[in-house]
Order: C-alpha cells, then structure tokens, then sequence
C-alpha cells in the first residue's frame, strides 16, 4: 500500500512538472496580448472613423507670435463682473452713446441691454436662434450675426427682419461677425458654411476653409461674397476711413484686410498675422485702435495639432468618445494701431473664452460665448492704458 501510494504522488509529482512549462509559455502570449489589443483597437477606430482632416497652409502660420510688452498679464484683478447670472454667454457687444446702454447677445437667444447708469440688465427682443456678432445701425437698430438665423436687423421697437440667409447656392451655417459702413453697407462673416455653431470645433479640426466675408446691400437686398475660402471667418470691423475693412481668420491666427472702395477696391492683404492667440471679434475704438479679442492663447500643442492632420483626427476621435478637451486658456485682448501693429496686451492665464472687447471712454467691455457676465476693466483706474515697447521673438 506504501509503495503504492509512493508511485501516485510521484506520479502527481511528474505530471504537475510536466504541465508548469506549459503555464510559462503562455504567460507570455497572454501579456503581449494584453498590451497589443488597446493599441490594435485604437489604430482600427482611427482607420474606420470617417473624419478626414486636412493639411492647413503651414506656410501661412508664422513662427513665433507677435509679443507685446505687456501693461497687464493679470486681467482678471481690479475687474468687474456686470449681469452675473443674468447673462449668459453675451458673446459680443455694440454700444448706444445716446441712451448709454450696451447691446448683447445672449445663448438664450435673448439680446439684452445693460444700462450703465446702474447696471440693470433687460430684455430687449429674442432671436430664437443665437445672437453673435452685433452692430449698432445708423436709425438705432441692432444688425445682428445670428449663428442659425443669418443676417438680422433688429428695429428700435424690437422688430426682427431676416436680411438674408444664403449667398451662392450655400446657406449660411454659422453667421459670426457684423459691422455697418457710414454709406449703410454691411460687411459680415459666414464662418462655416458646412458647420453650425454646436459643431464648430469640427470645421476647426477638419482644417479645411469653408468661411466666406460678405457683404449686403440694405438698398439693393443682395449680398455678394467678397472672399471665400477663409479659416473660420470672424469678427468684422470697418475702418475709420471707411475704405476698407477688416476680418478675422480665427484658424490662422491672423486679420486681414479687405479693400472697399478706392483705387485698391476688392484688394486683399494682411493686417496682422503670428497673433499671440486665436481672434473673434475685433471693435474700432473710435481713437485710433483696434480691439482683437482672443478667447484662447496659441501653445505647443495646439501649434503642433494645427501643422499636423492625423493629430486633430485623434483628437476629434478622443472628443467623440470623451468629449471637449478644455484647451482654451490665457485669454484676452489684443489692441493694434491702424496699421496692424500692437499696442498693448491685457490677459489673464486665468481666463478662457473672451470673445469681443471693446473700449468705452476709459473702460473696456468683455464678452464672452462662454460665461455668464460682461467683465469691466478701468484702464484709468487700474493706470493700465500704457504704452508698450514692441519686440519680435
């Protein structure tokens, strides 16, 4: 009986040794399996999504951004916050001196008056779309970029008429920025004709120009596309001379300018290129300056992500599936002479999403898509408007 069960533990023993290798080499196979399959799951996603961004002009991004000496990197201290809580997303404003109120656009759809006697906001009239870009009319109406509902005019008495909504065969997707020439001309900006507004970051990402500035004659009722094949048309200011104007080009990071009139009239150059950040509007300040707003700051990675394609697909991928990577930051405002050359800078590591500036005897006025307030920031008080020594990097 010993000897017998002597044999079967041996025998346990031998067969138990025998199968350990076995166990060894799978090991192995069961790691690499492992580690492989993310990696073969991720190449297949990106090989089966249907984005397909584009090359961007990468001769036409610059290098370094311009960099001003800055008279305040901390915008946020010594601000205010005007409307807080009564104003959401007021993405751009345009400005009454009669009856001292700012005109704003909100998400809601509603845009709204903010007195600056007391700071009381009203309702003024709903779009039922999304108000953007604004500007005051030489009668007091509000001409209003509306993202969904195209060119608006807006009279004194609250009344909405739609200017127009198409041009060329292609609707407008994504209506943007606005302003008014002393002759009643008004020059604005379709940023995508492929894109709406909630779909923005994809005509971004994609990296293809569907942006179109136009113009529209309130005599004649057409509208004429002046340039197309823009990257994410934007802000519109005229300038004061009234013989061109100026546009935003938010992907490239630059203004251009458009000729109007004059012996260059439909000419097209360069008004500032290699901004520190990606404009939305920009507001003539009536004493020699333009505003740029800048919701975001340029980086490493964004820089990177805009020269290369397949990194703004794997991005687009990541956001399908995780959502809107927070990018944006160290936003603010950029102020230029008439020729395009900076002046002063004033930002804040802090904020995100400023998208209209505009100054107002010694204040400016903040925007933004994103937050719910105007923020006010006394350049006197604060002893901020200064000059500023410009340097190239």
């Amino acid at each position: 009986m010993a000897d017998s069960r002597s044999q079967t533990v041996s025998q346990s023993q031998a067969s138990s040794a025998g199968h350990q290798p076995r166990k060894r080499l799978w090991r192995p196979f069961i790691t690499v399996l492992f580690t492989m399959f993310p990696v073969v799951a991720a190449m297949l996603v990106y090989q089966l999504d249907s984005f397909d961004p584009a090359p961007l002009p990468i001769h036409e991004l610059g290098q370094a951004p311009v960099v001003v000496s800055l008279p305040n990197d901390r915008m946020l201290q010594g601000a205010e916050l005007l409307g807080v809580g009564e104003l959401q997303g007021p993405e751009d404003i345009a400005y009454d001196p009669t009856a001292n109120v700012v005109y704003t656009g909100c998400h809601d759809g509603w845009i709204k008056r903010v007195r600056f006697s007391d700071s009381v906001v009203e309702n003024f009239v709903n779009t039922h779309g999304r108000p953007l870009g604004l500007a005051l009319g030489h009668n007091k109406e509000i001409i209003v970029a509306d993202a969904y509902k195209g060119l608006l005019n807006i009279s004194k008495d609250g009344e909405v008429e739609l200017l127009t909504d198409e041009a060329d065969g292609h609707k407008f997707k994504l209506t943007d920025g606005v302003d008014i020439a002393d002759n009643g001309m008004i020059y604005f900006t379709d940023a995508s004709y492929k894109y709406n507004l909630n779909e923005d970051i994809w005509d971004i990402l994609e990296g293809k120009p569907h942006g179109r500035f136009m113009s529209f004659d309130p005599v004649t009722r057409k509208t004429d596309v002046l340039v197309s094949h823009l990257y994410f048309a934007n802000g519109v200011a005229v300038s004061p001379n009234q013989d061109h104007a100026i546009f935003c080009e938010t992907v490239m990071r630059r203004c251009r300018k458009y000729y109007i009139k004059g012996s260059k009239q439909g000419g097209l150059e360069t008004f500032i290129d290699d901004l520190p950040g990606f404009p939305d509007n920009i507001k003539y300040d009536g004493d020699g300056h333009y505003w740029i707003a800048l919701p975001s700051a340029n980086s490493v990675p964004l820089d990177i992500a805009f020269r290369y394609p397949f990194i703004r697909k794997v991005m687009a991928i990541a956001m399908k599936y995780i959502g809107r990577l927070p990018t944006e930051k160290d936003a603010g405002v950029l102020v230029v002479d008439l020729e395009g050359k900076p002046v002063a800078h004033y930002h804040d590591h802090r904020l995100s999403m400023i998208t209209s500036g505009m100054k107002i005897g010694n204040r400016v006025y903040c925007g933004s898509v994103r937050h719910p307030h105007i923020l006010k920031l006394d350049l006197a008080k604060e002893n901020l408007w200064l000059s500023s020594t410009i340097t190239m990097q």
